[in-house]
């Protein structure tokens, strides 16, 4: 297979709207968490006594990241404290987890399995030489409890094995030892087979099963792609297979899957938690990195330019733990909530507003898809992401300033001190594609860079078209981007103290109220483009990067009985109810409220 590997914090640096969004993040809630919420603040794993299982690994999975990209002094020592503290309190036999040694055989080990990968983020981030002995000493304890029967995968464990296997393969490409290949073994044969669910996942439920949890699915997606080499298996590319079951039976308009929290079909008011849209980019970033192939580089990138936008608030001191694709409120619902398993708050915006684990995890999101820009083997360089980014390695840097996805043209500024091969990944959508204003048929970029000072630009066009959905629905779509109607709302803030947490501006919780129309279909098929560009919110609702005029009318769209604030799965009605009007969708990452799949009217 064509691997990639990727480059570190140390070599990519974001620019332009990219660095705007990694500082919104930085000056949110991700870099002041562990300021106000106790199971960061006062967690275990420094020697707390709140949780001492998940959030803390989740948090600087992705805040370690973030801090190192955006070279933040503050936040390097705060990384430093948290890591110092834990590797100081890692037992004799190697055991890390905030767990006394009675506990073990009842401790769910998923929280070794992540704190393994997070400690690996850190390593590439730092290189902090500690790492690679600490990681180590921790999974020949976790091989050797194991082999013995002492300890076996359940629960979360059992169901996101394969999460190992990133530290598992960093520890065999450094110390090549045996044992790492049976422990990579004991721990597949322990784990769940996902390619044994797949029935379940072809109708809707309201029961919780691990089976059919949307996270685990997400980061099931990488399994094979991260496990076959170390089990010596063949690579047959099971993550299509199940993609397709799961696109087919829940999939969505931007391109990820219905789960709030387990999957949940194809009704467009049906949530998506907040933690499956993080988990499976971080899927499609592995897949890409481990196959080569551009089909997960390119819906790493719809995801990324859409879904995980959408359920963050524009100044990240809040998220959603599920968002919805048509979404015209986020108001807490009666107490039988029209979620799976969730509650009644689990659309709107806060601090928790569901489970805690989307708090600590939404954090991976921007740092690792920055992380993603470019990638290497040997002696070539990819743009597998275009991302405006700076890229310096030691024989040559490489700066993309570009507003892409807001529109589509890049410069390549490159300096090289050797000659390589550098690859451009150009999505598949592209059309008119020119390269120093020649036009090319060819898809896949590849330039041999001499030793000096390149120049390269690549413009290519998109247009927009409407993506047919389930039930007679369409979706307007302009390269990666998705559009909505978006709905003016009224924001209700709640500040509170709930368990001893407490909630207090700008980290409290809000309540979006709708104050414009959301009940509309397309009347044409025709658009309007308008280019904006870029500003210091990227994602703005009031002030998009992009637009596209659609014509449109108001349709009986209707609510779902008993709710007062969720749209029906389908309108009531297709009959017009209004005079054309010509309305300005924006990109659903911007809408906070919005329609997405919506009729055609006329055909």
């Amino acid at each position: 297979m064509d691997k990639w590997k990727f480059y570190t914090s140390k070599e990519i640096k974001p620019e332009g709207w990219l660095k705007r969004q990694l500082v919104i993040q930085a000056e949110g809630l991700s870099g002041n968490l562990h300021k106000v919420w106790p199971d960061i603040r006062d967690s275990k794993w420094i020697g707390g006594e709140r949780e001492g299982w998940e959030r803390v690994p989740y948090w600087l999975d992705g805040f370690i990241p973030l801090a190192y990209l955006l070279e933040r002094e503050d936040m390097i020592a705060t990384v430093k404290k948290y890591i110092d503290a834990i590797i100081d309190a890692q037992e004799e036999d190697g055991w890390i987890c905030p767990c006394p040694k009675e506990k073990r055989e009842r401790y769910d080990t998923w929280a070794i399995e992540l704190i393994c990968k997070t400690l690996k983020v850190y390593y590439d981030c730092s290189g902090d030489e500690r790492i690679p002995d600490v990681i180590y000493r921790v999974l020949k304890n976790y091989y050797e409890l194991l082999k013995k029967g002492e300890i076996r995968l359940f629960g979360w464990a059992k169901f996101r094995w394969f999460e190992t296997f990133i530290s598992l393969n960093f520890l065999y490409e450094r110390y090549n030892e045996e044992w790492i290949k049976d422990l990579a073994k004991i721990i597949k044969e322990q784990g769940f087979d996902y390619n044994s669910a797949t029935e379940k996942w072809k109708k809707p439920s309201h029961m919780w099963r691990f089976k059919t949890h949307i996270v685990n699915i997400a980061m099931m997606l990488k399994s094979e792609a991260v496990s076959h080499e170390l089990l010596g298996e063949e690579y047959t590319d099971m993550a299509e297979k199940l993609r397709e079951i799961l696109d087919r039976y829940n999939g969505t308009a931007f391109e990820g899957f219905t789960g709030d929290e387990v999957l949940s079909g194809l009704d467009p008011t049906r949530g998506t938690e907040c933690c499956a849209i993080v988990e499976q980019m971080y899927s499609y970033e592995e897949l890409f990195a481990r196959t080569g192939d551009n089909k997960w580089a390119q819906r790493l990138e719809v995801l990324g330019f859409n879904a995980l936008p959408a359920t963050l608030s524009e100044d990240m001191w809040t998220h959603q733990y599920v968002q919805q694709v048509n979404q015209i409120a986020c108001q807490k619902t009666m107490l039988m909530a029209p979620w799976s398993t969730n509650g009644p708050y689990a659309n709107t915006f806060g601090l928790e507003p569901n489970f805690g684990c989307c708090t600590a995890n939404f954090n991976q999101g921007w740092p690792k898809f920055a992380l993603s820009a470019f990638m290497h083997k040997d002696n070539s360089v990819i743009n597998s992401v275009m991302l405006p980014s700076v890229l310096t390695d030691k024989d040559f840097s490489i700066r993309l300033e570009t507003d892409y996805p807001f529109n589509n043209k890049m410069n390549y500024y490159i300096d090289a001190k050797k000659d390589f091969t550098f690859k451009i990944r150009i999505p598949s959508f592209a059309k008119n594609l020119r390269v120093n204003g020649e036009i090319t048929d060819t898809k896949d970029l590849e330039f041999s860079i001499r030793a000096g000072k390149a120049e390269i630009e690549v413009v290519f066009e998109t247009a927009p078209y409407l993506k047919k959905r389930p039930d007679d629905l369409y979706a307007l779509q302009m390269g990666s981007l998705l559009f909505s109607v978006p709905v003016s709302f009224e924001k209700q803030m709640r500040e509170y103290t709930k368990r001893g947490i407490e909630r207090k501006y700008p980290y409290c919780d809000y309540q979006f109220i709708p104050k414009t129309p959301w009940n509309y279909g397309f009347s044409s098929n025709s658009f309007e483009v308008g280019w904006h560009g870029s500003g210091d919110i990227p994602f703005s609702q009031s002030h998009p990067p992009v637009t596209v005029k659609a014509k449109m009318q108001q349709i009986e769209w209707g609510l779902k009985f008993p709710y007062r604030t969720i749209a029906r799965k389908t309108p009531k009605s297709r009959a017009p109810i209004s005079e054309i009007q010509e309305i300005e969708l924006c990109p659903y990452g911007c809408a906070k409220l919005r329609m997405t799949e919506m009729p055609l009217l006329y055909k």
